[in-house]
């Protein structure tokens, strides 16, 4: 297993492959020059097009562990950074004061040390083993709020970490940082300036047909060309939520374990629960809207 980083664009792209990842040369590009620079990549783009596994994959191929802040509105210091195990300082100050031991300066020097330090993701992923630091996954930044944000300066630019009781913490070797967003908010410029962007569209159909084969090996050729076909016109259509790659190879999984060789109208009805998640769009494809595609799709391979 390589743990090292890679040396070039192809062997990033070699590296992703090797873990069924199937990227596009710009994403390897940008992914090769932020583990080079040491900078962190920010990943934007629609929900289920994979920004996240991008993480897992580099911590399984470069053997190192994946630490993941996933966000949420809300989040805040305690449960992001660290915390005082404020129960253990209690009961360690009574146990001085029942010894005797009451010079208070000892004992704040004391119950602010490692030992009472619970470290969050954010603490864990700036304290990493020497020679083999984590792949930092900061999940879904759009769900925090601006304030939460705003915290994440520090650490993005200078890898650093301040506790008022304790000091400064300060990365030995920097992780690399994967920071993923929806876009269900803008983020702010400040912290996109600390980062390396990338886009991440849905991919081709050539791209998502060898996507599918490589996680869906089971299902069979013709099923799989039906499959990505339709879940692509699915994503030219102005749908709440359109079906991500995620879904895709859940739904050429699905039909599989059904035995499906193909699709038909009565098939997509079945398992369209799989593909869509949204009644309003299960609802424009009954009826005749869903069989012009699916009808489009078989003459375009039969076509073909």
């Amino acid at each position: 297993m390589q743990t090292s980083l890679p040396s070039s664009i192809d062997e990033t792209l070699e590296l992703l492959n090797g873990q069924d990842y199937v990227a596009d040369r710009p994403l390897a590009t940008v992914l090769y020059l932020s583990l080079k620079m040491g900078r962190p990549l920010f990943l934007e783009g629609e929900a289920g097009v994979g920004k996240t596994e991008i993480a897992k994959v580099l911590s399984s191929a470069l053997d190192r562990p994946l630490i993941r802040l996933q966000c949420y509105e809300g989040l805040d210091i305690s449960s992001a950074v660290y915390e005082w195990n404020y129960a253990a300082q209690m009961i360690d100050i009574r146990i001085a004061e029942a010894s005797g031991e009451t010079k208070r300066e000892k004992l704040h020097k004391d119950i602010f040390s490692d030992d009472y330090l619970i470290r969050r993701p954010v603490l864990e992923a700036l304290s990493g083993e020497p020679g083999r630091p984590p792949v930092f996954l900061i999940d879904e930044l759009d769900r925090t709020d601006e304030a939460f944000e705003a915290f994440l300066l520090e650490v993005l630019s200078d890898f650093q970490v301040t506790i008022p009781e304790y000091g400064t913490i300060r990365a030995a070797e920097r992780p690399a940082v994967i920071i993923t967003t929806n876009r269900t908010r803008e983020i702010h410029d400040a912290l996109k300036r600390r980062c390396l962007y990338h886009w991440v569209d849905y991919p081709s159909a050539e791209r998502e047909l060898e996507i599918v084969a490589r996680k869906a090996p089971q299902a069979n050729r013709r099923l799989s060309e039906e499959v990505v076909r339709y879940v692509q016109k699915l994503r030219e259509m102005e749908l709440f939520k359109v079906p991500g790659v995620a879904e895709t190879i859940d739904w050429a999984t699905a039909l599989t374990e059904l035995d499906r060789v193909a699709l038909d109208p009565a098939t997509i009805s079945d398992t369209i629960g799989v593909l869509l998640k949204y009644q309003d769009d299960i609802a424009r494809l009954e009826g005749s809207e869903g069989k012009r595609i699916l009808d489009d799709v078989k003459a375009e391979l039969d076509a073909a």
